[in-house]
């Protein structure tokens, strides 16, 4: 089997660094594609892939290829590889927005498609992934993507409608929680703290309770009670937190980016 990529940013290596590590696939059966240099050099001296900057060779040479270029460049990558396509390749698309059925006017015929919505963290190994195929994936093609993308992240299936939702909770939510941290390492440098400190106190708070919800199943709410002691500090911050709106803002920030990524 044989893994095309056709833009070879931050998510591209994420994902050829998940397939590479996990075995699914050898350097030599990895192909990317970039218009730019630097780019495509950095991903062939890291894992030791074949690079060009022709899209059409790494269609000819492989049997999956990721779309993972800007949102902005389908209609014209789509436009220059679609001649190339063949019938049982799988091409998987990590675009906010582009739908399967606009996927498929851009095809101009019937190709299988799978949509993913992937997000940064997937770089350290820790990315949430989900997955849309379209009418032409077979059960034994969804097992092949599944196992590609729980190589770099979770990855669970979704129904097409939920893509947006996807985007805003978790392909856009990281910029929100690197924000929190900031903020909470900031606040804790106001009160003292070396800001290096800071960074790690409030990064590993972080990690540490979304592991509590992840392994424990608990409500997020009973978990945030077992911290907040009768007239204590932790009851004293929510308090504040909720008098600044502070649930209401997450809502409407991802209730933005959910809308933003339907008008793509």
């Amino acid at each position: 089997m044989k893994y095309g990529f056709i833009g070879t940013g931050n998510m591209a290596s994420a994902i050829i660094g998940g397939i590479l590590k996990n075995g699914i696939a050898a350097p030599e059966d990895v192909f990317g594609a970039d218009v730019f240099a630097p780019g495509r050099e950095k991903v062939r001296a890291q894992y030791g892939i074949t690079v060009t900057d022709d899209n059409t060779e790494v269609i000819r040479n492989a049997d999956v290829v990721f779309l993972s270029v800007k949102p902005q460049f389908y209609g014209e990558v789509i436009k220059g590889i679609k001649a190339e396509v063949r019938p049982e390749q799988i091409i998987i698309t990590i675009a906010p927005g582009k739908t399967l059925a606009w996927l498929r006017e851009q095809f101009g015929r019937d190709v299988k498609l799978v949509r993913c919505m992937p997000n940064t963290p997937a770089l350290v190994g820790e990315g949430m992934t989900a997955a849309c195929p379209n009418d032409l994936i077979t059960e034994e093609d969804l097992n092949l993507v599944k196992k590609i993308l729980t190589s770099f992240s979770y990855a669970e299936i979704v129904p097409e409608k939920l893509m947006d939702t996807v985007t805003a909770v978790s392909g856009s939510s990281p910029a929100f929680v690197f924000m929190f941290i900031e903020a909470m390492a900031d606040s804790a440098v106001c009160c003292g703290m070396p800001r290096a400190q800071a960074y790690k106190f409030a990064a590993q708070a972080v990690l540490g309770s979304a592991k509590m919800v992840m392994e424990t199943g608990k409500h997020p709410g009973e978990l945030k009670d077992m911290v907040c002691s009768p007239a204590g500090t932790t009851i004293g911050g929510v308090r504040v937190l909720e008098q600044m709106g502070f649930r209401s803002a997450v809502f409407e920030a991802v209730k933005e980016a959910e809308e933003i990524s339907r008008s793509l």
